[in-house]
């Protein structure tokens, strides 16, 4: 074999073995275990906060205003002035708002202790107030950014890779229990940070830890508070029977559908994007009213509480599914075609993660073709939440989870079928996408002006 140039040294990267080995790593596993508990009561408190401003602006408001009921045309003004203040936010505050919910969950590192007000305000009024969001992005960031935080209080000193451990733990106790399981956050994660080999478990075991303990306090403060954890859940699930041979060609019929349809919204966003960003206040403001829009053209078109449009969709897929029965397929059509334009605007202008609407849209395109002969009504919901998460995230694994631990033991009759969707929907999406680089050339934009 050649030898080494003379002068030269061969970098060697850290046996990650022997890391877990050191003093060290125990130590940060000790630190990671205690940071985990205020972490996780902080994401506890931000989405009780989250859910007392929806009931306060959607209810109990326009109750106070006189009203008989919520009028089908306040989230209008209601999203507007929520757009106003989330401009407002961005513009002002350091950090812009946090991520980009348009970009999809990106990892780029926890937050500076400045940007987390502005995170957590931007985040706070885009999903109290209506927008098409989830909130898990926002509780990624902030656990992550508080964990940093507190650490560097205590140990200035610390190591940077340490320290980039202590955020990732942190994010892992924040949205350990969103999801209905702290192995569905942890997975979620993973997925995004593109960790791989053993350097994936060097910061997985922190991760996990915090996320036990994140999931525990989630699960004492929800019951001391009746609050409830704010977890993703269902609790009527139909009967699913063995896949058949017809709802495995609706898997990629299915699969095919979703991709198509998450490409679409995807490159919506990214187009309005940096048009937001020129008029920023203005611009949030007016994506805000069409938002409202959405949902009075859904109430007044159907009949329905335009509730079904506004937020992440995350609390009413339980009702969803559970009433069923009384959505006709013209009724869910309509549904997704307004989800869908609101969860596109609100992807380009607010704050918040992509997630939860892109399960809520795909659960209601697989009821719509559930009223086709030949496909089951939850095989239809699992593989459509399924295929869409993985049309918006890119992130195969965890979309297949979503679908089916949601779904309990019917998840796992139906996870053939949802592997082939997302398999299917996975490999499209990838074919029509192009790659960032390209699209970012050709949707380029001016500076913002003030």
């Amino acid at each position: 074999m050649p030898a080494e140039p003379v002068g030269t040294t061969a970098a060697q990267p850290p046996d990650p073995v022997e890391l877990i080995r050191t003093r060290g790593y125990a130590v940060l596993l000790v630190m990671v275990a205690i940071l985990g508990v205020p972490v996780s009561a902080a994401a506890f408190g931000f989405l009780a906060l989250v859910s007392e401003l929806q009931s306060l602006t959607y209810h109990d408001l326009p109750e106070a205003l006189g009203f008989d009921g919520t009028p089908s045309w306040w989230p209008v003004p209601l999203l507007g002035v929520a757009g106003l203040l989330v401009g407002l936010t961005i513009r002002h505050l350091p950090g812009i708002g946090g991520h980009k919910p348009a970009e999809g969950l990106v990892s780029s590192g926890a937050p500076s202790a400045a940007e987390l007000p502005g995170i957590a305000l931007a985040a706070l009024v885009s999903l109290g107030l209506g927008a098409v969001l989830g909130p898990e992005a926002p509780l990624i960031a902030l656990g992550g950014g508080l964990a940093v935080y507190a650490v560097r209080l205590v140990r200035p000193g610390l190591d940077p890779g340490a320290v980039a451990v202590v955020g990732a733990a942190g994010s892992f106790a924040a949205v350990s229990a969103l999801l209905g399981s702290p192995l569905l956050g942890a997975f979620l994660l993973m997925e995004a940070s593109g960790l791989a080999g053993m350097m994936l478990g060097v910061a997985l075991v922190p991760g996990l830890l915090a996320a036990g303990i994140g999931a525990l306090i989630f699960t004492g403060l929800g019951s001391w508070t009746g609050l409830g954890t704010y977890s993703l859940a269902l609790h009527e699930v139909p009967h699913a029977d063995g896949p058949s041979v017809a709802e495995f060609g609706w898997a990629v019929a299915l699969g095919v559908a979703a991709a198509l349809a998450g490409a679409g919204i995807h490159r919506l966003a990214l187009f309005l994007q940096p048009r937001v960003e020129r008029r920023r206040v203005v611009a949030t403001a007016l994506a805000g009213l069409f938002v409202g829009a959405m949902a009075l053209v859904y109430a007044e078109s159907t009949g329905r509480d335009a509730s079904g449009v506004l937020y992440s969709g995350e609390h009413a897929l339980d009702p969803l599914l559970s009433g069923s029965a009384g959505y006709s397929a013209a009724t869910l059509l309509v549904l997704i075609a307004c989800k869908a334009l609101a969860y596109c605007a609100s992807l380009s202008a607010f704050r918040g993660g992509p997630v939860f609407p892109a399960m809520f849209v795909g659960a209601a395109g697989g009821m719509a073709l559930s009223h086709l002969p030949g496909l089951n009504l939850t095989s239809g919901f699992a593989m459509g939440i399924g295929a869409m998460c993985v049309a918006m995230l890119k992130l195969p694994m965890t979309s297949v989870l979503l679908a089916t631990l949601l779904l309990g033991s019917e998840g796992l009759t139906v996870m053939p079928l949802v592997i082939v969707s997302v398999v299917v929907s996975y490999v499209v999406t990838l074919r029509i996408t192009p790659p960032p680089a390209a699209f970012a050339t050709t949707h380029s934009s001016p500076h913002p002006t003030p």
